[in-house]
């Protein structure tokens, strides 16, 4: 599964995998974030769906299976930068809100910060190519290319 979108000047983003930090991200004090279920099943249809996170509230396993995503517990930011390394950087769209998503936002292919239910901290936000006010808006990008294309022209 690859999602291929071009952008003027820029190239070929040639996505194959959504990489998602869960708190604050997909969830908000452990709860998913329900407007985020039905884009993230959409778009399990055309990129492998990976779920990270530290697991602070004992929820993201059981969210990553509700979505078909693979779930990997990390630790830290560098644990997550080296999961997206692995997937092949270029090929990864990464969503997340935190300090310790700041890595895999800016090695990603796309990364996209979140102001989510926790707020966003401003490494995510340094390193993201895009900032979305929430995860449905963020995973609105992604299903609907062209607004991606609009904001990472140069």
């Amino acid at each position: 599964m690859t999602v291929g979108i071009s952008i003027p000047g820029e190239g070929e983003l040639r996505l194959e995998h959504l990489v998602l930090d869960v708190n604050g991200t997909l969830s908000d004090r452990g709860e998913p974030i329900a407007g985020a279920l039905g884009p993230l099943r959409t778009l399990a249809r055309v990129l492998a769906l990976h779920v990270l996170s530290a697991d602070t509230f004992g929820t993201a396993e059981r969210l990553a299976q509700s979505i078909g995503a693979t779930y990997r517990r990390i630790r830290t930011g560098a644990d997550k930068l080296e999961y997206v390394r692995s997937l092949g950087a270029s090929a990864c769209v990464a969503i997340g809100n935190g300090r310790n998503d700041a890595p895999m936002l800016q090695a990603a292919g796309v990364g996209i910060a979140v102001i989510g239910p926790e707020g966003a901290h401003r490494d995510a936000l340094s390193a993201a190519d895009v900032t979305a006010v929430s995860i449905e808006q963020a995973l609105a990008l992604l299903l609907e290319p062209m607004t991606l294309v609009a904001t990472l022209r140069p």
